[in-house]
């Protein structure tokens, strides 16, 4: 017999058709393991929640937002991400004179109800605000030793 060198080639080369099926395993068992860690952690995809109606827009919920935002730069209100109440009271005398600010632009345009709104709203801020600026900072550790 003589081997030509395209017939020895021939003879060298094993073809293993096993390996495409490993690799078609591993990739589906990679494919399975993505698919589980996604659905399992909440940072990858939030759960679907029932969409809530949002209120319509207005000057009381403007206000009271606004409001919200004031009585937690107050330290009156823990914020639910960082946990105990951190006055930071120049923030707190923004958002009061961004009310206050509104309640001028808006004069003569707004209900008795709203108007009430504004005012009640803008007296508590402001008796919280200097209670809040009265109060004797807490000790800080450093403050101990």
């Amino acid at each position: 017999m003589n081997d030509t060198p395209d017939d020895s080639a021939a003879k060298k080369i094993i073809i293993d058709e096993d390996w495409k099926s490993r690799v078609e395993a591993e990739r589906e068992a990679l494919r399975k393991k993505e698919e589980a860690t996604s659905s399992a952690g909440p940072a990858e995809k939030p759960a679907a929640r029932p969409q809530q109606p949002l209120p319509p827009p207005s000057l009381t919920a403007l206000v009271t937002t606004l409001a919200l935002q004031a009585m937690m730069a107050l330290g009156l209100v823990a914020d639910p991400k960082s946990g105990p109440p951190q006055p930071e009271l120049d923030q707190a005398r923004h958002l009061i004179d961004m009310l206050q600010m509104l309640e001028d632009k808006t004069a003569g345009n707004r209900t008795p109800e709203e108007s009430q709104l504004l005012d009640s709203t803008l007296y508590d801020l402001r008796m919280a605000y200097v209670s809040v600026q009265d109060r004797p900072a807490p000790p800080t550790p450093t403050d101990r030793s």
